[in-house]
């Protein structure tokens, strides 16, 4: 991929208004976490964040979110300087970009 091409489809990133916001993908890590799909077959997403939000806190998890789809940081040092080792930041952005892939697909439908 050109260095030009955004990481992402998030709108941050591409200017789209069609793609999903950060704080989209943000909110249903969120409400994923408070509400994990049982019996879904990525329940372990859900699973996942929400104990890294009962962990690290909500206002953590947003940073490292922000920083991986909109920064391009790297899943490993997203969390740097949170107190949050660097697997968390792996499973948080598996998490995030799974969501963001969900919410633009809703767009497109």
């Amino acid at each position: 991929m050109p260095d030009a091409e955004p990481h992402y489809n998030v709108r941050e990133q591409t200017g789209n208004p069609e793609h999903a916001s950060v704080d989209d993908v943000v909110d249903l890590v969120i409400q994923r976490a408070q509400n994990p799909r049982a019996e879904h077959e990525d329940e372990h997403f859900d699973t996942a964040v929400a104990a890294l939000v009962d962990r690290y806190g909500t206002a953590s998890v947003r940073t490292v979110i922000h920083r991986i789809l909109v920064n391009d940081e790297p899943f490993r040092t997203a969390t740097n300087g949170l107190e949050m080792g660097n697997v968390d930041g792996v499973r948080i952005g598996t998490a995030a970009s799974w969501f963001l892939e969900e919410l633009n697909a809703q767009e497109n439908s």
